[in-house]
């Protein structure tokens, strides 16, 4: 069950981060008045936050599932 939601929050965790990163670049690098490097503080802002949470989901559920694989006994070891 760890796995499953290990691979549930590495799921959530891209595309929060994939769609907030997406949405910052296109803001920084797209043509305009309201665009630019000017907008470094508010794309730190109101993108990076969600970036930094979809990333910190993907490092959980990746840590989640190496917790998973670490508790596997080997039925090997049970008999010895």
């Amino acid at each position: 069950m760890k796995v499953f939601g290990g691979g549930l929050l590495i799921a959530i965790g891209l595309l929060l981060a994939g769609g907030s990163g997406l949405c910052s670049m296109m803001v920084l690098f797209s043509s305009g008045e309201m665009s630019g490097f000017g907008m470094w503080p508010l794309v730190l802002m109101f993108g990076g936050i969600p970036f930094a949470a979809g990333v910190g989901l993907i490092l959980g559920g990746r840590a989640l599932i190496r917790s998973e694989r670490r508790d596997v006994v080997d039925p090997g070891d049970t008999f010895e």
